[in-house]
């Protein structure tokens, strides 16, 4: 069947399985499931075994688990997280689909998870094939008037290749900012994950092997996204200022 779908927003069943009365068992969820990482744990496992404690759907595993890490992950991605305050003038090299399609599930009234590492994550997925939607526009305009505003340095933008579309979002990107460098490649997790410079990703596998990476998504939503539904599974310090929201 054709994916018709016209917004990146929330699935018919989230309002119910990300409620407000869910919230404290799933960052329960969290915890347990972050602990058994840290005691090294098999992910699968793992998962299974906080997941079937909860009686937890399967679209609430897989919250739990982009919410959660373990320590030792916690306290990698916190050393080589750069502030916002310190990104000027320095050039970006960002993982384009990764923020793309959480900017456009905020703006669209889908859930974003804060998470353990101070992420804020989606439940979008590209399954090979990337579908424009209303929010596309909207989310390179605001990511372009959020880098204008920081004075960072050059950008580039890296898709995916191998993603159909990636070529028409190459040049919507590139209608939105002609200044910018978007380059179509086959896989950009190793060119992120080895790059000096700066980065821009929430990709967990990508934050383990990050020499220095921006937490961008979070400060554009936080900034100006103030109506977008954010879900706190992080009930630790380590967790940023977020709140449980959406239609009740």
């Amino acid at each position: 069947m054709p994916d018709s779908r016209r917004h990146r927003g929330p699935h018919p069943e989230d309002h119910r399985l990300f409620h407000d009365d869910r919230v404290a068992d799933l960052q329960k969820a969290v915890v347990d499931f972050s602990l058994l990482l840290t005691h090294g744990y098999a992910t699968p496992s793992a998962l299974k075994l906080v997941g079937d404690h909860f009686n937890l759907t399967e679209r609430q595993r897989t919250a739990v688990q982009r919410a959660s890490c373990s320590d030792q992950a916690l306290a990698n991605r916190k050393k080589s997280e750069v502030p916002l305050s310190k990104a000027a003038n320095k050039p970006l090299l960002i993982d384009g689909y990764n923020i793309l399609t959480t900017l456009e599930t905020a703006l669209s009234g889908g859930p974003i998870f804060a998470c353990r590492d101070g992420c804020f994550r989606d439940m979008a997925s590209i399954h090979g094939t990337y579908r424009k939607v209303e929010e596309t526009i909207p989310a390179l305009n605001l990511l372009a008037d959020f880098l204008n505003t920081s004075k960072c340095g050059r950008i580039t933008i890296l898709l995916d290749s191998p993603v159909s579309n990636s070529g028409r979002l190459k040049s919507a990107i590139e209608s939105v900012n002609q200044d910018w460098t978007v380059q179509l490649v086959p896989n950009p997790d190793p060119i992120l994950a080895a790059s000096d410079q700066l980065i821009v990703t929430a990709d967990s596998v990508i934050l383990d092997a990050a020499r220095h990476w921006l937490n961008l998504a979070r400060e554009i939503i936080r900034a100006h996204v103030p109506d977008a539904w954010t879900i706190d599974l992080a009930p630790t310090a380590n967790a940023p200022d977020s709140r449980p929201a959406g239609p009740q």
